[in-house]
């Protein structure tokens, strides 16, 4: 499941510049018995199957045998929502446990044993390993000298508290659809407001919870009042 996703576009150049690695662990390589279950029936019935304790912990240990700073942070949708400000908290550090659960869930007493639990949303998926590329990618993108434009990284949506502005390119004129005329003006000041202008609308109108905290001049709160963003 990792192989392609590691290797492609900027996950790739990271590694092969030295500013990521990425080492894969088989959970059934840390099991005792002979048939290398990973997953056992729940106590108490229910329906599916529920991932052991034993050679979870078993993987944990071995790697801080070897990163012994590593923080362990486990992939669950129980959890508080993963945001770019817990992606740049985490850029800030270097060695991290990505615990990828599978199945009905993981056996409770696996969380004494980890330091941080993650969610990417309030949706379920068949298993951790997406959610762990999602905050690999993410985090690794805002290491220094991962992106070849760090500028890049200030504009993107939430860097700012805010979605990111519209965005043109050629051709000005795409079946009658025109790019905005500011754009190609020339005036770096009058492009700024108007991207700021359409950052707060776009906000407004998608995520308009993003808002709560963000500081507006007058004249911003002016034009969000008077917008249709219906």
């Amino acid at each position: 499941m990792f192989a392609s996703p590691f290797n492609e576009s900027i996950l790739k150049r990271a590694q092969e510049k030295g500013l990521l690695k990425v080492v894969l662990h088989d959970l059934r390589d840390f099991t005792l018995d002979k048939h290398k279950n990973v997953d056992d029936a729940p106590f108490g019935g229910g329906v599916g199957m529920v991932m052991k304790v034993e050679p979870i912990v078993r993987a944990i240990e071995a790697i801080k045998e070897q990163r012994p700073h590593a923080r362990t942070l486990l992939m669950t949708p129980g959890s508080r929502p993963f945001n770019q400000g817990k992606a740049e908290e985490l850029a800030g550090g270097d060695d991290y446990i990505l615990i990828c659960g599978r199945y009905e869930g993981i056996d409770e007493r696996l969380r004494q044993y980890i330091d941080e639990e993650i969610s990417i949303g309030d949706f379920i998926l068949s298993g951790g390993e997406l959610a762990a590329m999602a905050v690999v990618d993410a985090v690794t993108r805002l290491r220094p000298g991962v992106l070849g434009d760090e500028n890049s990284i200030v504009e993107e949506s939430f860097s700012s508290g805010l979605l990111e502005y519209p965005q043109y390119t050629r051709p000005r004129d795409f079946r009658g659809h025109q790019a905005p005329e500011i754009l190609v003006s020339g005036d770096p000041k009058k492009i700024k407001n108007w991207q700021r202008e359409q950052a707060l609308l776009r906000t407004a109108k998608l995520r308009p919870d993003l808002l709560k905290d963000t500081d507006l001049t007058e004249r911003e709160r002016q034009l969000l009042e008077n917008a249709d963003i219906a």
